[in-house]
């Protein structure tokens, strides 16, 4: 096994006294709900100096911990009539170094900032496989990775720049808001494109760009009615980040006795969460075991920790106007510290939109994560969680639509899904999807072949909830995770670099097997984009029949009949069996083909095909 060295100041000796060497975070706002601040003043036996505030500012509270170079001050902001202060540390009554504390005006409208909801269509975007719109910053010789292209599972150099260049497309799409895989630092040897072994949670790592991009395209996506959506980690740190390096205490993460240098991967048995019969020793590797060695478990039970996540999150969207959070490996925390990290910042932002991935397989499982769930009220806990994501669908389409009809098999599986809707206390804020960075590709399992992608995309565009679609499905992108692993499925976007031979950015230059999917998908999109009734309607549900599967989303206004032929032959339906859904329409126009017919008698619909119809 890799060993681990985690240097670990514990030792009380004063042979020197430095400087004020980090500040997090850097500057806060005032005019906050919850105007208490705690700021971590680190330098070398910080803890033995004294700490003192300018202007006659009061401290609220000061916390030392087992490390000397560590000092956690807490103020309360409403107290503080200046936009700057500072923080002074102290030796003998000499000043040894000063910090300049900037507090900074709140945007009066940030409380009530829009979030992603089910009006939207989130798109996945892995930053490093996308677009590189800055050649310069592909390497940095602060960072120990380089760019090499040439390997699959190295640094490639998409940025932030890329995708700021390519808005038009995203947009045109039919997209309205974007996830990106994280983009903080992530300083690790190798495999850190991905930016899941985060070494800095206040700082973009610089082969993406800079913290004044980050905020750019979050701007730049809120002037196009647009959103951007934060993947934030709470789970697990990189090995390298500059606090474990240098841990404030040793409990900020979790160790066993049992492991070498305290390591012990994780079970991956988060059911035991909520199992009411689960062992103590399995409940316990599942949550504080580590995701691999190079990504310690962060302990949220910890105060201190729990206080530096909630600020650090705060202070992103804060400061880049962001749309909302995805969280990373959500049932691997701590569930009552989360719970507290989610209504701290919902107290804040009462809008903001936060969506768990909870990669469990029944949905009474998944449902028990979302706030104000029965299932999770059944075992005395509210998650305050938004949103969940629908794992139980995901895992239920690809069986759907390869299967042979049965009693429960093929499209039976969508329906069956569906039934356990009534788990959920907010089914219209559940994230569904058929793939993303983590999974097969939906074009590899069926070969590229267009109707199954018409199909699924049907799906997830129409039922309730929060459709995501990941980058380069919509132009056919495949990617082999069983051979290739996660890089496969994380291919470059053709025409992100200058010198791909194809661009698949310009539609006008995708080839037409290219073209049959992004047509499709925009098609689809941006229809969705003005349909209140896809958004929040109902749903009337209909059992399927010779694998099709036909339900209504309707409300006061009007309706919509979704049809899904998952058989290998065309079908016709009888239309006076859905007589409950459409009684008082006469005619409806399929707005995937443009054609209008009469519901009077037979609806025909062929082979492997989705019908979108708006009644009339």
């Amino acid at each position: 096994m890799k060993k681990i060295y985690i240097i670990f100041a514990l030792s009380a000796a004063s042979v020197a006294f430095s400087q004020i060497q980090k500040v997090e975070p850097a500057f806060w706002w005032k005019g906050m709900k919850n105007p208490e601040l705690q700021i971590l003043v680190y330098g070398k036996n910080i803890a033995h100096n004294e700490i003192e505030l300018s202007d006659g500012i009061q401290i609220k509270d000061i916390q030392k911990v087992e490390n000397p170079n560590y000092v956690f001050v807490t103020v309360n902001t409403n107290e503080i009539n200046v936009s700057k202060f500072k923080i002074n540390s102290k030796k003998d009554k000499k000043n040894i170094g000063s910090y300049v504390y900037e507090l900074k005006q709140r945007d009066p409208n940030s409380a009530d900032r829009e979030s992603f909801s089910s009006k939207d269509v989130m798109y996945l975007i892995m930053p490093d496989r996308f677009a590189n719109g800055d050649e310069k910053n592909d390497s940095n010789p602060n960072l120990i990775e380089k760019a090499n292209r040439s390997l699959p599972n190295g640094r490639h150099g998409g940025d932030l720049r890329g995708i700021i260049n390519n808005l038009d497309y995203i947009q045109n799409l039919g997209a309205t808001a974007v996830w990106l895989t994280p983009v903080n630092e992530d300083n690790e040897k190798v495999y850190s494109y991905h930016g899941y072994a985060q070494t800095d949670l206040y700082k973009i790592d610089e082969r993406y760009g800079t913290n004044e991009d980050y905020k750019e395209l979050s701007q730049k996506l809120n002037k196009r009615n647009m959103k951007l959506v934060m993947d934030y980690v709470t789970n697990h740190w990189g090995i390298s980040h500059w606090m474990i390096k240098d841990l404030p205490t040793k409990d900020w993460i979790h160790w066993f006795n049992d492991g070498e240098n305290g390591f012990k991967r994780s079970n991956y048995k988060t059911t035991t969460q909520f199992d009411i019969n689960a062992s103590e020793i399995d409940k316990k590797v599942a949550l504080d075991g580590w995701f691999d060695t190079t990504m310690p478990d962060i302990n949220q039970k910890n105060p201190l920790v729990l206080k530096y996540l909630i600020q650090n999150a705060i202070w992103w969207i804060e400061y880049a106007g962001l749309g909302g959070f995805r969280v990373d490996t959500y049932p691997y925390n701590d569930k009552e510290a989360m719970a507290k990290w989610a209504k701290a910042i919902t107290d804040e932002y009462p809008k903001f939109n936060i969506v768990g991935e909870t990669w469990l397989n029944t949905a009474g499982q998944i449902s028990a994560w979302q706030k104000n769930s029965k299932t999770g009220e059944a075992a005395n806990y509210n998650s305050n969680l938004p949103s969940v994501m629908d794992f139980m669908l995901y895992g239920d389409m690809p069986k759907a639509l390869k299967e042979k009809e049965g009693w429960d098999l093929g499209i039976n599986r969508i329906y069956n899904s569906f039934s356990s809707d009534f788990l959920y206390p907010d089914i219209n804020n559940v994230m569904v999807f058929f793939e993303n960075h983590d999974t097969e590709r939906w074009n590899e399992i069926f070969n590229d072949d267009p109707k199954a992608y018409k199909l699924a995309l049907t799906l997830i565009s129409t039922v309730r909830g929060i459709p995501q679609i990941y980058y380069g499905s919509e132009v056919g992108m495949r990617g082999d995770k069983n051979k290739g692993g996660d890089a496969d499925i994380r291919r470059d976007f053709p025409g992100g670099w200058k010198s791909d031979k194809q661009n698949a950015f310009n539609t006008s230059a995708q080839t037409p097997e290219q073209r049959e999917f992004y047509q499709f998908t925009q098609k689809l999109l941006n229809w969705r984009k003005g349909n209140e009734v896809i958004h929040t309607g109902k749903t009337k549900n209909f059992v399927p029949q010779n694998n099709v599967f036909v339900y209504f989303r309707y409300n006061e206004k009007e309706s919509v009949m979704v049809v899904l032929n998952n058989n290998e032959k065309d079908q016709t339906l009888d239309l006076k069996h859905f007589a409950e859904s459409l009684n008082g329409f006469s005619k409806g126009k399929d707005i995937i083909s443009d054609k209008e017919f009469s519901l009077q008698n037979n609806l025909t619909i062929p082979t492997k095909t989705s019908m979108v119809i708006e009644l009339k």
